[in-house]
């Protein structure tokens, strides 16, 4: 999610933090047992936490499958990272209610997902910034305000996770993430490769591609997009229309003139007109009734069996977003990270992927930041063919790409994108990864 407002009050404990940080790792293979609630083939095949320094008793929350049904051999099949948005919401959101091999019912139980993304890749999910879902921030001051400091702590767990298994080590890992994660995922992919250039060849991270679905990745091209979109998908009026467009110029003002957290408060508002002008459940999805239910996660893991059987204190309340890390990286929010992408198309390859019913951070908020991208091969890419692409015979949508890019609009799903086309985003990234069909 990439939320403006978080529901949740902050009701962490700190001294839990000390406590799990300590003891976690033990209970976690301790208590991992069955339950009514989480039955013993819903687990993961290893969840636990992840330092981010060893000077300090903060930690990442992570929780990892191993692919279902490999192809290659354990060694050389590819791993998956998923990074929630919001900022401060949890991944365990993606897990529970995306593209986990298991999702939350209405009833509290969990289901079989028919489009897990662990299907034939390993899925690694990770809570972060500290002081997100699971995760442990020792104090306040330990979250990062700004993306070098998430990217920072995401790479001392994603080299302490790779270390858990001699069979991690040579893996092709890829960065996935949606929402305020069209920061995350460029940030960290950034920082691996410019970390890579000075470690020794055994000590790299093995990065091969970073994707980024429904992001908010260039804020103040992207901001003056709402108004235009909303106008010609039939949503707003003319004179509703030149309303927001005056919002909308005011957000990035501040920006340009480095008045960020005026900035933010200035997007906002925009949204929040948006929102009253036309209705609707969710500007997530513009064609749904009812907002999506992800806080089914935050009751399933609140539930004191599941709790248990995770090895997490029952006392402690997990929040699917957290007020904290939101108010922490509020000034960041109209911040760009373009040139981390830019940076990371003439090294690696980038996958971006819209639903086609947001209206937050969907498919003409991409479109207008793409255009503007300094790389190599952006000219050929926006003259590129935008193909027909069809799963099982079906229209899903349409592809584009040019080397390193490839840009993918979902039919028929808005920014939770996995829980709207669980079938068709398994096809996708499965494609994407492993270059086949459209995506060669």
């Amino acid at each position: 999610m990439e939320s403006t407002t978080h529901k949740y009050p902050f009701i962490k404990n700190y001294a839990f933090f000390y406590f799990c940080f300590f003891l976690c790792p033990l209970l976690v293979s301790a208590s991992s047992k069955s339950t009514n609630s989480f039955p013993k083939e819903a687990f993961p095949t290893k969840h636990g936490y992840l330092p981010i320094s060893p000077t300090s008793t903060s930690s990442i929350f992570y929780a990892f499958y191993e692919a279902q049904n490999s192809t290659l051999p354990l060694s050389q099949t590819p791993l998956l990272i998923w990074l929630q948005g919001g900022p401060g919401c949890s991944s365990m959101i993606g897990n529970l209610y995306e593209l986990g091999p298991w999702r939350v019912t209405e009833s509290l139980t969990l289901q079989p997902n028919p489009g897990a993304w662990n299907r034939i890749f390993g899925l690694l999910f990770l809570d972060n910034p500290i002081g997100t879902g699971l995760s442990v921030a020792s104090t306040r001051q330990e979250i990062p305000t700004d993306q070098n400091g998430i990217a920072k702590h995401l790479f001392a767990a994603i080299t302490r996770f790779v270390q858990l298994d001699p069979l991690f080590k040579n893996r092709p890992i890829y960065i996935t993430g949606e929402s305020y994660a069209g920061k995350y995922v460029p940030a960290i992919g950034y920082y691996i490769l410019e970390k890579n250039a000075n470690l020794n060849v055994s000590e790299r991270v093995n990065l091969a591609g970073v994707a980024i679905g429904d992001g908010l990745t260039d804020p103040e091209t992207q901001v003056v997009s709402h108004a235009v979109n909303a106008y010609y998908v039939g949503l707003i009026n003319k004179r509703q229309k030149n309303e927001l467009e005056k919002a909308q110029l005011e957000a990035v003002r501040l920006a340009q003139m480095g008045n960020w957290s005026e900035a933010t408060d200035a997007r906002n508002k925009v949204l929040k007109m948006l929102q009253s002008m036309t209705g609707l459940a969710t500007l997530y999805d513009y064609t749904r009734k009812t907002p999506y239910e992800d806080d089914l996660v935050e009751q399933f893991l609140n539930i004191g069996e599941v709790k248990k059987a995770l090895g997490i204190n029952e006392s402690f309340a997990y929040e699917s977003c957290s007020d904290v890390v939101g108010d922490v990286l509020h000034a960041d929010v109209m911040k760009s990270v373009k040139y981390m992408v830019e940076y990371l198309l003439s090294r690696s390859k980038v996958l971006l992927y819209q639903g086609q019913h947001d209206l937050r951070d969907g498919v003409v908020q991409t479109e207008v930041w793409v255009k503007t991208v300094k790389w190599e091969g952006i000219v050929e890419f926006l003259n590129s063919e935008r193909k027909i692409w069809k799963v099982n015979g079906e229209l899903a949508g349409y592809v584009q790409n040019w080397k390193s890019l490839t840009n993918v609009v979902v039919l028929g799903a808005g920014h939770l994108l996995p829980t709207d086309q669980p079938v068709n985003s398994q096809k996708m990234i499965e494609d994407w990864v492993l270059e086949r069909g459209l995506f060669k």
